[in-house]
């Protein structure tokens, strides 16, 4: 997939982006649910009073994306804290969990993947995991890196010190 097809082009390089993983796959009709709270939070998303240029979408059925472009309005705290507002109302609503970041989430075999880091060393040990596992790095935070960071081998991630010092342990 290639995302910067989907994502909004009038949007700056350096937009804001949260990216929310949910701990199981969107049903379709949950989906179109969801794109209707997307629409009504968009519309209606504010900042010291001034509408956010902003942009939310379902990615791989399984990430909830939302974007603020800043170049007209800066995204305050109470601004970000609505968006929250609206990822825990999913959450309540459709029986999941939203904010769990010790679940890493793998493009294999045209899935998302969910490993808990837990597991990570087993996975390893299996070869399940290897460098080149393409790994979701829900850390970026820009559109730029969005487009050009999120879907990345787990080597070039915050993960490869962790595989490096696997490595280590069985050599």
């Amino acid at each position: 997939m290639d995302i910067q097809e989907i994502l909004p082009e009038d949007f700056h390089p350096q937009s804001k982006v949260w990216i929310y993983q949910s701990s199981r796959l969107f049903g379709m009709s949950e989906v179109f649910e969801l794109e209707d709270m997307f629409n009504d939070f968009i519309g209606s998303w504010k900042s010291h009073g001034s509408p956010v240029k902003g942009y939310a979408n379902m990615f791989y059925g399984q990430f909830i994306v939302l974007m603020a472009d800043e170049t007209a309005t800066t995204v305050g705290g109470c601004s970000t804290d609505s968006s929250v507002h609206l990822i825990k109302e999913i959450e309540q609503k459709y029986k999941v969990d939203m904010f769990n970041r010790q679940n890493l989430a793998f493009y294999i075999k045209e899935k998302v993947q969910l490993l808990p880091l837990a597991h990570l060393n087993h996975a390893l040990e299996n070869g399940f995991i290897t460098t080149d596992t393409l790994y979701f790095n829900n850390l970026v935070a820009t559109k730029e890196a969005l487009v050009n960071d999120w879907l990345i081998p787990a080597g070039k991630s915050w993960l490869n010190r962790k595989i490096e010092a696997f490595a280590a342990k069985t050599v």
